[in-house]
C-alpha cells in the first residue's frame, strides 16, 4: 500500500504523546513533517530529531492554538517553508472537566477555542492550499458515544463537535478530492491520562478488551487513513477505543 511518501503533513500538538507518536509514524511512511507546540519546545525538538535522525525531514512551529491567528498561522508557516499541505491531523486539544455548576465561563471559551475553534480555522485554512488527494483527520475522542461518569459534559461536547465539522468538511471539499474524517480514541495510555495512573484499574474494566490502548495504536489508524488506503473514507468517525463504547 503506497503510503504518505514526498508528501507534506502538519500534526499539531506534536510535542508528546499521540501526537509525537502520529508525526514519527508520517514521517516513517515518508511524509515531510510539520509540527506544532505550545510550551513543550525541548520535547517538540526531541521529535523533530528523531524524525531527521532517520533520514525525515521535521519542521518545529510554536503555536497556542487558543489564539486563532497562532492556529492559522502554524498552516500558514508550514505552507511557506515546506510548500502546500497534504495531510492536516489536528490533535492539539486540551481536557476540561469538573462538577458541571463549577464549570467557569474562562474555562469554557478557553476548551472550545482550543478544541473546537482552533481545528476549524486550522482545516479552513489548510484546505486552501491542499490540491487533490488532500487528508484532514482529527483526534476527536471516544466520549462522543459513551460519557461513563459525571463531570464530563464539557469534553465530550467538545469533541461531539468535531465528528459534525467532520461531516461538513466531507461535503465542503469532497467535490476537490479531499477527505476528512475523525479518530475517536479511547483509553489512550498519555500523560493526560496514564495506564498506571489511580483510576487506571476501573476505566479498563469498561473496554471490551480490559486495558488501555497505545498513542501507536491511533498513529496506525491515522496512518491508514493518510494513506491509500484511505481514498475512500471520509465524512466518518474510526473509532480506536477497545470497545469502550461497546
Amino acid at each position: 500500500m503506497t503510503q504518505p511518501s514526498g508528501r507534506v503533513a502538519l500534526v499539531t500538538g506534536g510535542s508528546r504523546g499521540i501526537g509525537a507518536a502520529i508525526a514519527q509514524r508520517l514521517a516513517h511512511d515518508g511524509a515531510t513533517m510539520a509540527l506544532t507546540y505550545t510550551s513543550a519546545a525541548m520535547k517538540a525538538q526531541a521529535v523533530a530529531d528523531k524524525i531527521e535522525a532517520e533520514g525525515g525531514r521535521a519542521l518545529v512551529i510554536r503555536a497556542d492554538n487558543g489564539d486563532p491567528d497562532e492556529a492559522v498561522g502554524a498552516v500558514e508557516q508550514t505552507v511557506r517553508v515546506l510548500g502546500d499541505i497534504d495531510i492536516l491531523v489536528n490533535n492539539a486539544g486540551i481536557f476540561t472537566g469538573g462538577p458541571l455548576d463549577r464549570i467557569m465561563l474562562t474555562e469554557l471559551d478557553r476548551i472550545l477555542a482550543v478544541d473546537v475553534r482552533a481545528v476549524f480555522l486550522a482545516s479552513q485554512t489548510a484546505a486552501r492550499h491542499m490540491t487533490e488527494d488532500g487528508r484532514i483527520i482529527t483526534i476527536g475522542s471516544a466520549l462522543t458515544e459513551r460519557v461513563p461518569a459525571d463531570g464530563m459534559t464539557v469534553y465530550a461536547m467538545c469533541k461531539a463537535a468535531l465528528t459534525g465539522l467532520t461531516r461538513g468538511l466531507a461535503r465542503d471539499l469532497g467535490p476537490r478530492g479531499i477527505t476528512a474524517t475523525v479518530v475517536h480514541g479511547g483509553l489512550i495510555d498519555t500523560d493526560m491520562n496514564p495506564a498506571d495512573g489511580p483510576a487506571a484499574g476501573l476505566l479498563s474494566g469498561v473496554t471490551a478488551l480490559g486495558r488501555y490502548g497505545t498513542a501507536a495504536d491511533i498513529a496506525a489508524t491515522v496512518s491508514h487513513l493518510a494513506g491509500d488506503g484511505g481514498r475512500y473514507i471520509t465524512g466518518t468517525a474510526v473509532t480506536v477505543d477497545g470497545g469502550f463504547a461497546a
